[in-house]
């Protein structure tokens, strides 16, 4: 499997975790990532993350969050053509923010399975396109994979 994770999921073990869905949900991407190692799946990373993670104000946060990004991702993508056309096409699409665009552009060009974000802005305007990637929240790919792993 290949995954991807937006910033805000790299983010979350390291959010507030005084609100329930925010402590779950950190839960849920450590759980994923933990599992993803163990079954050798490629996690994706590639430059915009690292311009995100850049921005974060937080100087003790971004250095916590970098270090867990650079620990997690086993692949890292470069900007090429095919993802920049990917991008001005998703601007004629929808009106979800840049950094999305081009979250979902990387994981696309990757092949990734799933791309994984605790945006629901982003999930909502990824519902309303035709993608081949799942876009979803990472409390909720988890409680799926357990499913199906008890399908299994």
């Amino acid at each position: 499997m290949k995954l991807y994770l937006d910033n805000c999921c790299y983010n979350r073990p390291y959010d507030d975790q005084a609100q329930e869905r925010i402590h779950l949900e950190g839960e849920a991407v450590l759980a994923i990532i933990n599992k993803c190692k163990q079954n050798n799946d490629e996690i994706i990373g590639s430059p915009v993350l690292d311009i995100e993670m850049d921005q974060i104000g937080n100087i003790e946060k971004r250095e916590k969050v970098i270090n867990f990004h650079d620990q997690t991702i086993n692949k890292k993508l470069e900007y090429n053509i095919d993802i920049l056309k990917r991008v001005k096409e998703l601007s004629e699409q929808s009106t979800m923010r840049t950094f999305d665009r081009f979250h979902l552009s990387f994981a696309e060009n990757a092949d990734a399975d799933v791309l994984l974000t605790t945006d629901d802005k982003f999930e909502k305007a990824c519902s309303k396109l035709v993608l081949n990637i799942k876009v979803m929240n990472p409390l909720n790919f988890l409680l799926e994979a357990m499913r199906n792993e008890r399908d299994e």
